[in-house]
């Protein structure tokens, strides 16, 4: 056993112990693998030293092997190895050391080491980002961001969906009061609700990135702050800050809440601070921040903003159309965007519609576009943000500019100038073509109930700046995103709509450690198959393999034909279309293109380079009928962005149907991850000489 390093450990017990005992952690947000992983090799370093360990794994099949309150209170200290936000609240005065799932991979000594001399972490901390890693780590505000926009984007699709369909089902042009639903109809009904959801969809934002900063304490400032932000009348605006001005409150209630928390305070008041006073305190600090110091300058950008536009009203049409067309998509109801549309909207009254046309091309662009761009380019994006991109066209189609506020908010250096260029070219578009609105709304939805002369050419404006948007996104995100593939070193893709980060790296070694209870000796030695179904084994030939290809491994999803002992291809894309054609030959691939777009998706969210010459390519997609394993070996190896530096030279690859994504996906890409920790076994599939030699290995897996 090490001795201990820096002061005694911290974990109870009943008199001397023999053993030391500690807990870890280990989280990844883009898959199962990594996680287990990093549980496995810090399982093995643990009984190396013989100190007890007892590793929870929270991968994409949920929280395994849960530590227990019992667990926290005899443990000596916590690793926690994750790439997502982990509560350690319930390690609330033990050792904690936080790190990176791939620290976990590639450096468990010395995290068992280092965690004995590692901070107490104290009670009512928030969830802690890791404070190393392997690879290049989101910082914190990133994190904080994406974990707003993940929990916003439910609202922006109900309310906006409920609002469009209120519209287009109970709604009719009118002159005076633009799209107008009948007050005491049902589908005036179905519209407050939707507008209750657009309504929560900017506090929602601004909460959620304030919890990820400073916990719940932050929670209730945040959404305050948020409510403050988005209602102008309370600084005096007749426009709200809207998404720009949550994501301001957001990240000032999250840092003031930590400031707070580092004040000192006597013991008897500590017990109340989380759940009274720094709430409060943060709260009203915040809002009267904003009303009076923030609030003001919004104000006077509105109304400066709109003198500027009065004056323009005689300039050239082209230039107003775009400037308009610049502001509206901005900031998407934010006081830029509101002080165009109201202008517009203001001269109808006056006889000028053309005005008002300008705005109504300009309007749809920003959803259309960004729900284009996930159609042309879909390995961009997550398929949360895919789906977010329906629900963006559909908006569209109905003059809901929000529709585009998660992407804005998710990548605000990409698409808030893709959103003004596309914005611009439909407003000049339409300012050009004479195009005019007689009713104060935008979208294809007002042409279709009559409101707008000159149809043909407000459809091409449209058309026109929703295809620039598009082009222009995709263009600047697939930029950033080799930007920085280059920097980190590994691959990485577009950032998710979930709470947690794209880009996880993963390194080499072993997989496994979510299923047993504590780890010793035999746990670490045996696979761990606890917690998922052993394969059938009905079919499976005798150990040798020789001359036998009948082998069936992984409940007969990999057999002879989906087995090559000569991966021909030289990279990782063209690696990922072979490993398709290798699971084609079963007549299980419906569409081998969207296949390998589905995989090739996949790697942009985190490479599937697990180190050790082993990457395991996996889908999840329709493109295939059932579930369907391959493997390849490739004798000068592929480059696969591993964290190790090794190229891949045992390729597996997993698709499985939508309908069979949960569990199944999850045990296979377990077994295999699991399996490939064995150094004998790897060295048994680069020694196999043929297919029934490589089938009489695999049949290990189970």
């Amino acid at each position: 056993m090490t001795s201990p390093a820096g002061p005694p450990p911290t974990g109870g017990g009943d008199g001397e112990r023999q053993r030391l005992k500690l807990l870890a952690v280990t989280a990844c947000p883009t898959g199962i693998a990594h996680t287990y992983m990093a549980a496995e090799k810090l399982a093995q370093a643990a009984e190396s030293r013989g100190i007890e360990m007892k590793v929870e794994t929270q991968g994409s099949i949920g929280a395994e092997n849960v530590l227990e309150d019992n667990d926290v209170k005899h443990a000596d200290g916590i690793i926690v190895a994750a790439d997502k936000d982990v509560d350690l609240s319930r390690f609330a005065g033990k050792r904690v050391l936080t790190v990176g799932v791939a620290e976990g991979i590639r450096h468990p000594e010395q995290l068992i080491e280092r965690v004995l001399s590692a901070p107490v972490h104290a009670e009512g901390g928030a969830p802690t980002a890791p404070a190393t890693g392997g690879g290049k780590e989101r910082s914190l505000g990133y994190k904080a961001l994406m974990n707003g926009v993940s929990y916003m984007i439910p609202f922006v699709v109900v309310g906006g969906l409920l609002i469009a369909i209120s519209l287009s089902l109970g709604g009719h042009a009118d002159p005076s009061g633009g799209l107008v639903i009948p007050k005491d109809s049902f589908w005036m009904d179905v519209n407050n609700i939707g507008v209750i959801g657009f309504t929560l969809m900017v506090p929602i934002l601004s909460g959620y990135i304030a919890y990820a900063i400073g916990d719940r304490p932050a929670l209730v400032p945040g959404m305050i702050g948020g409510w403050i932000a988005n209602t102008g009348e309370l600084y005096d605006s007749k426009a709200g800050a809207g998404f720009i001005g949550a994501i301001v409150t957001g990240f000032l209630a999250g840092y003031l809440v930590l400031w707070i928390k580092k004040v000192k305070v006597p013991k008897f008041a500590q017990p109340i601070m989380p759940i009274i006073v720094i709430p409060i305190v943060a709260t009203t600090a915040l809002g009267l921040f904003f009303i009076y110091v923030i609030g003001k300058p919004i104000s006077w950008v509105f109304e400066h903003l709109t003198d500027w536009l009065s004056g323009m009203t005689g300039t050239s049409a082209i230039l107003l159309g775009a400037i308009l067309g610049l502001m509206i998509a901005f900031d998407m109801g934010g006081p830029v965007n509101k002080t165009a549309f109201l202008f517009g909207a203001g001269l109808i009254a006056t006889g000028n519609q053309t005005v008002m046309g300008m705005c109504a091309a300009a309007i749809p662009v920003m959803p259309l576009g960004q729900g284009l761009a996930t159609l042309i380019r879909k390995r961009l994006y997550t398929e949360q943000e895919r789906e977010t991109g329906l629900a963006s066209l559909f908006m569209g189609c109905f003059g809901i500019s929000e529709g585009a506020i998660p992407f804005a908010a998710a990548r605000p250096a990409q698409v808030i100038p893709a959103n003004m260029l596309g914005g611009a070219v439909a407003g000049a578009i339409a300012g050009v073509a004479g195009v005019e609105d007689a009713v104060p709304h935008g979208g294809p939805i007002v042409a279709v109930l009559g409101a707008v002369s000159g149809v043909p050419m407000f459809f091409v404006a449209v058309a026109i700046g929703s295809v620039v948007t598009a082009l222009t996104t995709v263009a600047l995100v697939d930029l950033g995103e080799r930007k920085r593939r280059g920097e980190a070193g590994f691959g990485a893709g577009a950032a998710g709509l979930e709470p947690v980060p794209a880009g996880v790296p993963s390194g080499g070694g072993s997989s496994g450690g979510g299923g047993g209870a504590v780890v010793d000796q035999a746990t670490v030695r045996a696979p761990v198959t606890a917690t998922v179904a052993v394969a059938d084994g009905a079919a499976v030939a005798e150990p040798s393999g020789a001359g036998d290809t009948s082998v069936e491994v992984l409940s007969g999803y990999l057999t002879d034909r989906t087995v090559k002992v000569s991966l021909e291809a030289g990279d990782k894309e063209a690696a990922i279309r072979e490993m398709a054609e290798l699971l084609a030959r079963t007549g299980k691939v419906a569409d081998l293109d969207e296949l390998v777009a589905t995989a090739l998706r996949r790697e942009a969210q985190g490479t599937t380079g697990l180190g050790e010459e082993i990457a395991i390519p996996h889908a999840k997609t329709d493109a295939v009928t059932e579930p369907v394993v391959g493997f390849a070996r490739s004798a000068q190896g592929v480059e696969w962005d591993s964290l190790d530096g090794t190229k891949a030279r045992l390729v597996f690859m997993i698709a499985v149907p939508e309908a069979a994504a949960g569990d199944e996906h999850l045990r296979i890409l377990a077994l295999l991850s699991r399996k490939l920790m064995d150094a004998g076994f790897r060295e048994r599939l680069l020694a196999a000489s043929d297919e029934a030699a490589l089938l009489g290995v695999l049949r290990e897996v189970g």
